[in-house]
């Protein structure tokens, strides 16, 4: 599975439309895409047909090292996200090796970053949708959210905001995993999982 160095790349920051679900920790995805946008400049508008808002614009130095990018939030709900990913993936003609999906993970502690190309979806909505529509050999770059505490549903747990404590870090956690996926657009897996993967 080679990425096409020429071609584009789209980032795919996973969430639920509308201003109830924007600080949700299953949201986390929009905030990373939302922080990118504003890095190369740009604002999210609607994209033509597909059920998605995108970006479109280069990552990286100026010059020869920086990479075509459309960032990508789409606005169904997070069980539907394949379809939107794939019509976006269809109309810029990106190959699936050069997709990156950003999500919450239950199964990582808060705060904390996995980068990998491929695999399972974990009971992840959004990931299921996605592998159903185009396969699973996308790169996803995985934010930790922690288990619920006690015997809370996880249903519930991913549709709460943050909490207070965690707001503390969130700013930075995001950062990171923005910086993360520069990383991996331009210098590869690898190279993005020596330095984020803690």
């Amino acid at each position: 599975m080679t990425t096409d160095a020429g071609g584009p790349w789209l980032v795919v920051g996973l969430g639920n439309p509308g201003p109830g679900y924007a600080m949700n920790r299953h949201n986390v995805g929009f905030m990373v895409a939302d922080l990118l946008a504003e890095r190369i400049g740009g604002k999210f508008k609607r994209a033509g047909k597909a059920q998605a808002q995108v970006v479109e614009g280069r990552i990286g130095p100026p010059g020869p090292g920086n990479r075509r990018v459309v960032l990508a939030k789409p606005m169904s709900y997070m069980n539907l996200s394949g379809g939107p990913v794939n019509a976006l993936r269809d109309f810029y003609k990106v190959p699936v090796a050069n997709i990156v999906a950003v999500h919450d993970e239950l199964d990582i502690d808060y705060g904390t970053l996995r980068l990998k190309l491929g695999g399972g979806d974990n009971g992840h909505n959004g990931l299921k949708s996605i592998t159903k529509a185009m396969g699973a050999d996308y790169h996803r770059v995985r934010f930790g959210i922690g288990r619920p505490p006690g015997r809370m549903q996880v249903a519930d747990f991913v549709l709460k905001d943050f909490s207070s404590a965690e707001r503390k870090e969130l700013d930075y956690f995001v950062d990171r995993a923005a910086d993360a996926v520069e990383c991996l657009v331009i210098e590869g897996l690898e190279r993005a999982q020596s330095t984020y993967n803690s």
